[in-house]
């Protein structure tokens, strides 16, 4: 048994003050009390339930800065980033992309995130051979996993076509191809690659997206993980909505609500290119609105309907994506300064009875719990203990008190306020740093030696 102290913390009965709370050895809480002067091993200043990053493509983190020039192409666009991604992952060997994983895990951590959502669809080797084993890149996920502590919901990805017109994969993208049985193979193959991590360890499936795969086989794909999340990209750009609508008759959402009959076991990534119509009728499925902020920013994807989305009781998560930045309370800052900078407002996602810090970080607690299938999410017993600690010491929360403090973390503090976390019990990040920093920073210095000049 694992005890802390708390002099503030977040519990679903709201803010409560000198709090007891336990974690047992199975990594789950097991009391949560008024202090009563149990001896405790940890004491902390302000206790938050740690949420999960719930869209990641781990080995993008290697290009961070590296796609900021403008080439031949008069509009630079997420179309023209993504030739550039192509040819950067061709350079990747499995032993890169675990020093890359496992540095983006503790990133992540050290962040205050719990969990990492990994939507993962480099399988193969460059040319698009697959290796001998196929979850080859599975297992080097799932060895980062192991240096780095974090919570896992692995989500391999089938990824089958180049467009809505199945043309072949072009060459950027051959490491990504399966076809339904080899995406079959892949993905048992991929469970027995986590089978030797810890228990809250989850396993998913992800359809790349409808341009991506065939409509068809999207029920079969969700037979592979009936109890496993089940993520797809939608409705990212207006060309892809273009491509679907000629091809499918419909436009992404209206095809999807017509044909997946989504539920709260469904999330959906991005969701910046929907209509007002589309976004109330996604939000009422209870589905989750995957979100991935700084994403969407840098590759100029849109604005997601945050407002609309919300008022129709939808459910948001957020995620790194990209990993250009690992912040989290960036990315929520970015959420709703965008819905700010539409509407000329403020306080754009705040209500009534709640402020704005508030209404984002208890949706990002419920709607990443839900994305991930991991059953987190609050300071309650049975819960798995993913929990983040916040400095009280620190020049801009000192002496503030309740949803005060959430506010003033996410618009005017960083990373640098968190000073431990904890994932499933595993205490991964101590005073600020993670626990293997030192050979997890070595190891990714080493990758990124041998990657220079790749863009």
């Amino acid at each position: 048994m694992t005890t802390l102290r708390a002099a503030q913390a977040l519990t679903p009965d709201g803010w409560r003050r000198n709090i007891i709370v336990e974690i047992g050895a199975d990594g789950r809480i097991a009391r949560v009390a008024a202090d009563d002067g149990t001896p405790a091993d940890h004491s902390v200043g302000i206790l938050l339930p740690a949420p999960a990053n719930a869209h990641s493509h781990a080995f993008q983190r290697a290009m961070a800065g590296l796609t900021e020039r403008r080439g031949p192409d008069p509009r630079d666009s997420f179309w023209t980033w993504r030739k550039l991604m192509y040819r950067f992952l061709d350079r990747l060997t499995p032993e890169h992309v675990e020093a890359i994983a496992a540095f983006v895990q503790m990133e992540m951590l050290e962040a205050g995130y719990a969990t990492n959502v990994e939507f993962h669809y480099l399988h193969h080797q460059p040319g698009g051979t697959p290796y001998d084993n196929p979850a080859e890149m599975a297992e080097r996920i799932a060895a980062a996993t192991a240096q780095s502590g974090i919570g896992l919901a692995l989500l391999p990805v089938h990824y089958q076509f180049g467009g809505c017109d199945r043309r072949p994969l072009g060459p950027g993208q051959c490491r990504f191809g399966t076809d339904p049985d080899a995406f079959a193979a892949l993905h048992a193959a991929s469970a027995r690659a986590l089978a030797a991590l810890p228990a809250d360890t989850r396993l998913g499936v992800a359809p790349h997206s409808l341009r991506a795969v065939a409509p068809e086989a999207l029920p079969g794909l969700r037979t592979l993980a009936p109890k496993g999340p089940f993520h797809m990209h939608l409705a990212e750009q207006q060309a892809e909505v273009e491509e679907v609508q000629a091809a499918l008759g419909q436009r992404p959402v209206e095809w999807v609500l017509d044909h997946l009959a989504p539920g709260d076991g469904f999330t959906f990534i991005h969701c910046t290119q929907m209509t007002p119509p589309e976004t109330e009728a996604l939000a009422r499925t209870g589905a989750v609105a995957g979100l991935c902020p700084i994403t969407e920013s840098s590759l100029g994807d849109g604005i997601f309907d945050g407002i609309r989305w919300r008022a129709a009781g939808g459910r948001l998560a957020v995620g790194s994506d990209s990993n250009i930045r690992i912040a989290l309370s960036e990315e929520l800052r970015t959420l709703e300064y965008s819905q700010r900078l539409r509407d000329r407002s403020r306080a754009a996602l705040a209500t009534a009875e709640a402020s704005t810090g508030r209404i984002l970080y208890a949706a990002v607690l419920e709607g990443g719990a839900q994305a991930a299938g991991r059953d987190t999410g609050a300071l309650a017993p049975g819960r798995r203990a993913d929990l983040m600690v916040l400095d009280g010491d620190h020049v801009d929360l000192a002496g503030r008190e309740g949803d005060t403090l959430l506010d003033s973390y996410i618009f005017a503090g960083d990373d640098r306020m968190v000073r431990e976390v904890w994932s499933a019990g595993r205490h991964m990040v101590r005073d600020g740093a993670h626990v293997a920093r030192e050979a997890i920073t070595a190891a990714y210095r080493r990758a990124m030696a041998n990657l220079r000049g790749a863009l």
